[in-house]
């Protein structure tokens, strides 16, 4: 091994991806626009949900119930007929719809306790699940004020002391601009260097390279660094200039331990990225396999969902991915503001599954290179 072709072998690579204006714009692409879109774009828990409502009963309390419903947890109630609350509801116009029947007041007055109908679009999950509850809250709150003629604060037995740490707002872009970033590491990551194979490959120069003084650990090497040093530069930028400066989202530890984490987390990406492309012959067929490999490494690895949520067979299988070790690092980091005394175990593994998957890599890229030749 000669370390100074290594070198020139992966500055070769960025030469290639300079003169690359698609991967350069994907490259800026990933971390600026889609950081802040995923950011800026996540839901809250209820915003703007449309409801409509079959007013039967015409009376101040169902006058009541109807004026409850305001933004921006809800759009301003639309007073519909019964005729119109299915088809409106099979068109998915109101996500809500409430029947109010006649002789509501007079039945609840009467202690009868009349039902009011609440038909929930379930296909809209973020907000049916939590929306209902809310509609009901809001209701039984209203019809409870209008028969006791004033509004109650229930003195409740214990006092609860809310403390939210590490997101004292509960500020859902907080969270969404730091896992997007971490997403797009490992999505790049794979896409450089498995596109900087398969383009040489469509192109012809990997034949020019089989017959240079180089061995195949140079060449995949020379790949690695290159391509990992664009996303670990980019991943810098998007954190200082698009997360904390754009979005203001404190980051809580240091970001020079993240990047360590990062660097290691690229070494087994990148080594990945050259294994798929060492499988696929063409730019679609890659696509393809990325669909297959990056949606559930990023689904199951805990970036989305808590992987104390999933079923423990996925969160014993998912300790083999890189993805898994990295998200616990990168989010003990950047949220939990974590050291090395914390963060090392992660920062093991992934220098393990690194050098595994460097191996296996390397031993199919070497099979590819000698059935080429």
């Amino acid at each position: 091994m000669h370390p100074a072709n290594i070198l020139y072998l992966g500055v070769k690579e960025l030469r290639s991806l300079a003169r690359d204006p698609m991967m350069l714009f994907l490259v800026a692409y990933t971390f600026t626009v889609a950081v802040y879109t995923a950011a800026t774009a996540m839901p809250e828990t209820l915003n703007r949900a449309p409801i409509a409502i079959v007013d039967e009963d015409r009376s101040p309390l169902s006058n009541r119930i109807v004026g409850a419903f305001l933004p921006p947890s809800f759009i301003t109630p639309k007073l519909i007929t019964a005729a119109e609350m299915d088809a409106r509801m099979d068109a998915g116009i109101d996500t809500f719809a409430i029947d109010i029947p006649p002789n509501f007041q007079r039945d609840m007055l009467a202690g009868r306790q009349p039902v009011i109908q609440l038909n929930v679009d379930a296909t809209r999950m973020s907000q049916a699940f939590t929306g209902s509850g809310y509609v009901q809250q809001i209701v039984i709150g209203e019809v409870n004020a209008f028969a006791q003629g004033y509004r109650s604060i229930p003195t409740l037995p214990v006092d609860l002391a809310l403390r939210a740490r590490f997101n004292p707002e509960l500020n859902k872009a907080w969270f969404g601009a730091v896992i997007e970033v971490i997403n797009q590491v490992t999505m790049l990551s794979i896409i450089l260097t498995g596109a900087a194979l398969i383009r040489e490959r469509e192109h012809g120069t990997i034949e020019h390279l089989l017959v240079m003084p180089v061995t195949p650990f140079e060449i995949m090497a020379g790949k690695i660094w290159s391509m990992a040093l664009v996303v670990l530069i980019a991943c810098t930028l998007s954190l200082a200039f698009v997360v904390q400066g754009l979005l203001a989202v404190p980051i809580a530890g240091p970001v020079w331990l993240f990047l360590i984490g990062a660097a290691i987390h690229l070494f087994a990406t990148t080594s990945m990225g050259i294994f798929l492309g060492t499988v696929a012959r063409t730019m679609p067929q890659f696509g393809m396999l990325m669909i297959l490999v990056l949606i559930p490494l990023e689904m199951l690895s805990g970036g989305m969902t808590p992987r104390e949520s999933m079923p423990e067979l996925v969160q014993t299988v998912m300790l083999a991915a890189p993805t898994t070790h990295f998200i616990m690092l990168a989010q003990a980091i950047l949220y939990r503001g974590a050291e090395f005394s914390v963060v090392w175990p992660q920062i093991l593994a992934l220098a393990a599954i690194g050098t595994i998957l460097f191996s296996f890599s390397l031993a199919r890229f070497r099979k590819s290179i000698s059935d080429m030749a």
